[in-house]
This record gives structure tokens, C-alpha cells and sequence, in this order.
């Protein structure tokens, strides 16, 4: 239960009387899954506005049993399928052909999870990766969270009515063990490697043998088809995750100290999304910001010297190893010409309603035999070739000890050491600013070792093309000598260490939005690191050149305060309207009788449209008239004309922000897309001058609530991705815009911070929590966090929960 209480109230500052504790799991010890976690374990929570959980707790154990509890409360359902994922028990419950979500991999079907899930389990990888000593595995405190946040689940669990229709009376909520929550935490890390292959990994099999006398078969894949396909899946264009990010030094701040804006951008339901939280050992940890679902430590936020947050990264975090097979045996393959036999996990998937289905997996010294990224990258499993993938990040459980290292960090300097120390994060950049004024971009992360030189040596000719295209590399895995290289100051094999990392300190203004590293300030370009890691000198995207744009005008006007942060999320400014808005009102009021041609060859009268486009305030506001209409019409016209024809000026790297620009309204794309944008807001209802508001928006418990923002293309830098229903316009919000934090600090203790999370804490329609930070997000609000316990305890509608196990 919850105790209110009054501000006057000894509310509990002073922690419970310790109980007795289980044994604590020994660092190179890994947690038995043979029953759930339990022992004795209890926190404080204190919530404050909008049930933002306070967890004080006396150690980790007791502070993961905390944080499992409160991330029930607020989340049980999305956290017990997440749980039923990586157990690989989907087929069981929903059957083998329902799509079982994005958020832990890109499998299509349940049955292609729980295939790969349940080999993971089977093959004890995770119980051998926490097994690993630190530092190449996670360290004891990240252990005594993860036990603790199991204890934590199942005493809520135990003590509590489910209440959120999704999952009230479902037989597949059940207790968890901590190696159900490492479990959850492998899939995340592995999301960028294998997480993009499981259907190519669990459908891989040898070739069967042709009829006598036919001719073998061999389907290679065409190097240029499958370039364009690697480019475009490693695209942040095309990606359900980004992120913008802004560190400022103290040289641009009205106080000398530093200050750090982060905008995740990451889906709206499901499973990645944030819950917020403060977690406090007293003495020890003190940290506030957003965790992603089922994860114990807070991924991004602030504690009183440092704040930071992260953006996806360009570095790809995999790689293929074309294999050259044995003649005599597709299933095997050959190195420096000596046959290596390919290992068999064979995994059986219990069925609702049918039998049970047994396949096959096959892996390689380099890992799993994958027959395609997704269904636009096949990668064909021949009598001559087959194609292993290697992820480095799949023997790393080490991203909450970085974690950890972040909020016990006193500065941009500490976030280095953690960043060097621990090595764990597997597919972001990090960008921080700290109290003393410093600013920080380092796109630290978990990759192969491949330096352009071994690409240059050991790429197949398909390599030879994907690899410049998208950083893809496909290695010659017949060969010894194109083994994986390694650093001296790589806590494991076959990755890049913590010196060959790009990194930006100090600079004036430190930004990202999903490109490489390169142009993380305008003035001081990032340049020498490998292709793997990104790309130098190419075009920026959109967001990209809007948000540097912004920043570096911030940056030079100076005397920045968290007020301007504020301001910047929601400036809703279409970059991509900057360039071509005006050119198209006037190429659109001189088309000849006012109409231009669809695509279905009717012509259609767009008079007013240029008028909409002509007077449109360059905007994304929820009142902005005019914006729904380019948006429309700007998706079309990008869609249909390459990027290389779109503009007159062209791309050059000597002007990255500015180039290119000044769109060709001569090209036949521009009339069709501008006359269908006007057919499908007419079908719908909808009037080009109509406000964004009135159709995009997002419906919780029965109320409309208008949301702002804009799409990729368009640039804006508070990202909304919506779904469009071509009767209603936009309606639900798929990802955009999450936990959003604008920190800054003043002269004294506490950090000023203010704190929005887009879809709110609670999952549940029934939960006070479900939409009231959404509401705010709307209306273009903030929560001003409460970090210190004056803050804390000040609040007039403070609740105090006391949670323990009970025996």
C-alpha cells in the first residue's frame, strides 16, 4: 500500500532496520535458475508528481528489490511479455505465427523468437557470460541489482491484483529469477548484431542435395542489390530508434557551468520504452533519469556534477564471414584449406494447439550461420557458401556497469573512465556536460575490430561493396590471417579499444542526431577513425543539419540557461521547409490553371493548397496551418526522387550543413507528389490549411490529446512518428520524442533539471500515470525534478511506500 503523509512527517529518510539477507551471488558466480529470487529484501519508494518513484535503499540488492517493485507497479504486462520473450515460451501462449513485437529482436513470428531465445537459454550463454570476472564480465553490484530486481517483481507479484487489462488474468505472469532479467538484458545489448538476424539464423539450413545428374544451384547475392539493402537497414532514416543530444560547455552558459539537452527518440509501446526514476544509496549512488524497461540501473540522467544521455550510433555492430564450404560437406567449412565441422543446436519450440517443432542452428568459430538480414538482405546458403555473422556484443553483459559508472561519475571526466573501464555499451553514443563546465561526445561502443586496412585485405567481392556502402563487412572466413584484430586496452578479443574511440571534449557545443561522429561540432570536425564506426565527409541528414544549425547559433548567441534547452525541444522547426517551402508555394501558384497531375493521371486542383504552403509558419506546432500539408506532400516527394536529383545545389563536404539545397520544382515528382498530398487530405477530410493538432494526435482513456513534432525527413528536432489513417490523418504515436532532460547547475547542491516523459510512466489505462505526462507533452509542459531530498520531501502530495519481501 501507499502511506500518504505530510511534508511535516518523518517520512522514512532513515532507512529500515536491515533483515537478514540471502547470500550474495559471488562475482565469478552465476545465479541459479532453478527458482525465483527471494530473501528478505526491502526499500523505501517515495513518489513525488506524475509517480516518479525516489528508491532509497541501504545496498544494491535491496535497491534493484526497489526498483523491480516499482517498475511492476507501473509496468507489469509489457515487463512479463518481455520475460516470456527471452524464455522463449511465445508459441506456447500466442501461438508460433503472431508477430511477437521489435522490442528484444527483429524476429517476424514467435515461433522465429522463442527458436532463437530458447537456444540462447539452452547453450547457457548467459549464464557463462555472467560467470566472466569482471571486467570482461559484469561486476558484483550489477549482480546484486539484478537479483534484487527479481525479488523485487515477484514480491509485487505476490502482493498485488494485476489491474491492466492487457495481462489481468493471464496464466504467462509468473514469478521471475535474476537470470530472467540477465536474460532480457542480453537481447537488448545483442539488438544491433544478432537481434537483426534471428529469422536468417533460426530458418538456416544446409542445401539439400540437387536430383542425379542436376546442377547444383548457387544464388549468390548481387553485390550491388544487397549494398543498397545493407545501406538502407543501417540507416538511422529507416531505424524505430534515434536520438538528438546537446552538451555545452561553460563557455556558451550564462553561469560557466555545463549544460545537457537529451531527446531519445524510441518507440511509444512495448518494451524499449523508459520509466523514470531516482535510486539512492545513501553515500554511495545517487542518480536520477530514465531505465529501459526490465533494467535495473538508469540508463540516462543526472546526479549533482554530470548529466548525459545517449544517441544511436552509425557504428555497425556486426559483421559477416563469407565461409567457402567443404565439397564433400555443406555443412561444413574450410580454413587455410583444413575442413572445420559446423556445430548443430537443435531447439525445440512448445506449440499452442499443435506439436511441438524442432529445428536446427548451425554455428561457426564466428558465429551463427545467418541466411539474411530481414527480408531485403538474403544471404543464400549455397553447396559452395554459406555466411557466418560475428557480434561482439553477445559475449558483453557489461552495459549496466557502465551504467552504474555513470551515476557514480563527479564528471565528464569520470563518464571517460567509466566509458574505459567497463566497455559496455553496445550500439549508442554518449554526450554529457557537467557542473564544472565541461562537454563531452564519445561514441564508445562494442564493435568489430576492422580496420579499413583488413577490409581493404580479406573483404569478398561482395565485401568489397557493402562494406563502403554501409560499413557492412563480409570477411573471406576461409583465411586465418583476416581474423578479427584487437587492442591492447580491449577488455575483450576481436574489439576496438577505449584510444580508437572518436571522442569531442570540451568543445563549445558537442551534438548529435544519429550521424557519425564527423560533424559533432561545425568548427571542429572528428576525422581518422574506421569506416565501421561511420562515415566522414558525407551528407548529414536533415535532423542532422537543423539540429547543428540551432546549436551552433545557441552556442554563438552564449549565456545559455535550461530555459533555452526547454525552448529548443519545442522550437518544432521544419528544416527541411527552410530550404523548399517558399520555392514550392511559388512553383505551386505557377502551375498552369492552378492543378497539377497525380499519380493515378487525374488532375486535381492544388490553388489552395499553394496558398497554405505560401503563408505555413515553417512550424510543427499543434496550431500551425499548412504543416500537415508539406508534411504529406514532403514524404511523397522524397520517397519518389532520389536524394542526388532533389536539389540544384549539390552536397559538398567544404559546406555540410547548408549543402545541399534549393530544390528543382521542374522535376514531374514535384507536381505528382504536391497533387497526391492534396488527394489524400481531401479523402480524409482534411483542409491543407487545417491546424496539426486537429489531426495529429493521440488518443488515452477517450480524450484527444494534440501532439507537435515532425518525421525524419522533414528534420524537426522533436521527432514524432505517427500512424496514418487515411480517414482521421495521424492518430498513435508508434516512436518519437520518450524521456526527454534538460540539465543545468547552478551555485548550489542540487542540479536543475527538468524532466518529460512522452507517453508517461504506467502502461495500464487504469493507473493515474497512464497519460498524465503524456497531457504535459501535449501542451508543451515540463516536470521540474525533484533530486534533493528538500525537493524530495517538499512535495505536497508526497507518497511513501515501504516494500519488502514477505516470507
Amino acid at each position: 500500500m501507499r502511506i500518504r503523509t505530510r511534508r511535516s512527517a518523518a517520512v522514512g529518510i532513515t532507512l529500515l532496520t536491515a533483515l537478514a539477507l540471502l547470500p550474495s551471488v559471488g562475482a565469478g558466480a552465476a545465479p541459479r535458475d532453478a527458482r525465483p529470487s527471494g530473501g528478505g529484501l526491502h526499500a523505501t519508494i517515495r513518489y513525488t508528481e506524475y509517480g516518479i518513484p525516489h528508491i532509497l535503499a541501504e545496498d544494491y540488492a535491496n535497491l534493484g528489490f526497489g526498483t523491480g517493485w516499482a517498475q511492476a507497479a507501473d509496468q507489469v504486462c509489457t515487463l512479463a511479455d518481455g520475460y516470456l520473450t527471452v524464455r522463449g515460451e511465445r508459441s506456447r501462449h500466442f501461438g508460433p505465427d503472431a508477430s511477437p513485437g521489435s522490442a528484444l529482436s527483429s524476429a517476424s513470428t514467435n515461433l522465429g523468437s522463442d527458436l532463437y531465445f530458447r537456444g540462447v537459454r539452452e547453450a547457457g550463454t548467459v549464464e557463462k557470460l555472467l560467470a566472466q570476472p569482471a571486467p570482461a564480465g559484469p561486476g558484483r553490484r550489477t549482480k546484486e541489482l539484478m537479483r534484487g530486481f527479481a525479488a523485487g517483481y515477484n514480491a509485487w507479484l505476490k502482493q498485488n491484483r494485476i489491474t491492466d487489462p492487457a495481462c489481468a488474468k493471464a496464466d504467462w505472469v509468473r514469478p521471475i529469477s535474476a537470470l530472467d532479467v540477465a536474460r532480457q538484458g542480453f537481447a537488448v545489448q545483442v539488438l544491433g548484431g544478432q537481434g537483426r538476424g534471428i529469422d536468417g539464423i533460426t530458418a538456416a539450413a544446409p542445401p539439400t542435395a540437387p536430383p542425379s545428374g542436376a546442377t547444383p544451384r548457387e544464388d549468390a547475392p548481387d553485390p550491388r542489390r544487397t549494398a543498397k539493402a545493407a545501406r538502407e537497414l543501417f540507416s538511422a532514416q529507416n531505424a524505430d530508434m534515434g536520438s538528438n543530444a546537446v552538451a555545452f560547455s561553460g563557455v556558451t552558459t550564462a553561469n560557466g557551468k555545463g549544460l545537457l539537452l537529451g531527446n531519445p527518440h524510441y518507440p511509444w509501446q512495448g518494451g524499449r520504452r523508459f520509466w523514470q526514476s531516482q535510486q539512492t544509496i545513501p553515500g554511495e549512488l545517487n542518480v536520477s533519469g530514465a531505465s529501459l524497461l526490465g533494467t535495473s540501473v538508469v540508463n540516462i540522467g543526472f546526479n549533482k556534477d554530470v548529466a548525459w544521455s545517449h544517441t544511436v550510433a552509425t557504428g555497425v555492430t556486426l559483421n559477416l564471414h563469407q565461409l567457402t564450404l567443404d565439397p564433400a560437406d555443406p555443412t561444413a567449412y574450410l580454413v587455410d584449406g583444413k575442413s572445420r565441422k559446423m556445430m548443430k543446436r537443435t531447439v525445440t519450440v512448445p506449440v499452442k494447439g499443435g506439436a511441438p517443432v524442432t529445428r536446427t542452428q548451425w554455428w561457426t568459430r564466428y558465429g551463427p550461420v545467418v541466411t539474411g538480414l530481414g527480408a531485403q538482405l538474403p544471404l543464400p546458403w549455397s553447396s559452395t557458401t554459406a555466411y557466418a555473422l560475428n557480434d561482439p556484443n553477445a559475449v558483453n553483459l557489461r552495459g549496466s556497469d557502465t551504467d552504474l559508472g555513470f551515476g557514480t561519475a563527479r564528471s565528464t571526466a569520470g563518464i571517460l573512465k567509466s566509458l574505459r573501464e567497463t566497455q559496455g555499451l553496445p550500439w549508442v553514443n554518449t554526450v554529457a556536460a557537467d557542473r564544472h563546465g565541461h562537454s563531452l561526445l564519445s561514441q564508445s561502443q562494442v564493435l568489430p575490430h576492422i580496420t579499413d586496412d583488413l577490409a581493404q585485405r580479406c573483404s569478398t567481392p561482395l565485401g568489397k561493396v557493402t562494406y563502403p556502402a554501409s560499413g557492412v563487412a563480409v570477411l573471406d572466413g576461409s583465411r586465418g590471417a583476416c581474423a578479427l584484430g584487437s587492442d591492447k586496452d580491449a577488455v575483450q578479443p576481436g574489439i576496438f579499444g577505449p584510444s580508437r574511440m572518436p571522442t569531442l571534449k570540451d568543445a563549445p557545443y558537442a551534438e548529435n542526431s544519429n550521424d557519425s561522429a564527423w560533424l559533432t561540432n561545425a568548427d571542429q570536425p572528428i576525422t581518422g577513425y574506421e569506416r565501421i564506426f561511420g562515415t566522414i565527409g558525407t551528407q548529414r541528414s536533415m535532423r542532422t543539419r537543423g539540429a547543428v544549425e540551432d546549436v551552433a547559433a545557441m552556442a554563438e548567441k552564449g549565456d545559455l540557461t535550461v530555459r533555452d534547452l526547454q525552448r529548443q525541444q519545442f522550437a518544432n522547426r521544419v528544416p527541411a521547409a527552410d530550404l523548399a517551402a517558399a520555392d514550392a508555394a511559388k512553383a505551386c501558384a505557377a502551375l498552369p490553371g492552378g492543378t497539377a497531375t497525380g499519380s493515378d493521371g487525374k488532375a486535381v486542383d492544388v490553388s489552395k493548397a499553394c496558398n497554405a504552403l505560401a503563408h505555413w509558419d515553417h512550424r510543427m506546432d499543434s496550431d500551425s496551418r499548412g504543416a500537415l500539408l508539406f508534411d504529406r506532400f514532403w514524404r511523397k516527394l522524397t520517397a519518389a526522387v532520389p536524394n542526388a536529383q532533389l536539389w540544384k545545389v549539390p552536397f559538398t563536404a567544404a559546406d555540410p550543413v547548408r549543402t545541399p539545397n534549393t530544390l528543382d520544382t521542374a522535376l514531374p515528382g514535384f507536381r505528382t507528389a504536391l497533387a497526391d498530398a492534396v488527394t489524400e487530405l481531401t479523402a480524409a477530410g482534411i483542409a491543407v490549411d487545417a491546424p496539426l493538432g486537429d489531426n495529429q494526435y493521440v488518443v488515452r482513456n477517450g480524450k484527444r490529446i494534440p501532439v507537435s513534432g515532425g518525421t525524419e525527413s522533414l528534420g524537426v528536432w522533436n521527432k514524432v512518428e505517427a500512424d496514418w489513417d487515411k480517414a482521421k490523418g495521424y492518430t498513435e504515436v508508434v516512436h518519437g520524442s520518450s524521456h526527454i532532460q534538460a540539465v543545468g547547475w547552478n551555485s548550489g547542491r542540487c542540479p536543475e533539471a527538468r524532466t518529460l516523459l512522452s507517453y508517461s510512466q504506467s502502461a495500464n489505462p487504469n493507473s493515474p500515470h497512464y497519460s498524465d505526462q503524456t497531457s504535459l507533452y501535449g501542451k508543451e509542459r515540463w516536470v521540474t525534478s525533484r533530486f534533493c531530498e528538500k525537493d524530495v520531501l517538499g512535495d505536497p502530495e508526497l507518497e511513501v511506500v515501504r516494500v519488502r519481501e514477505r516470507r
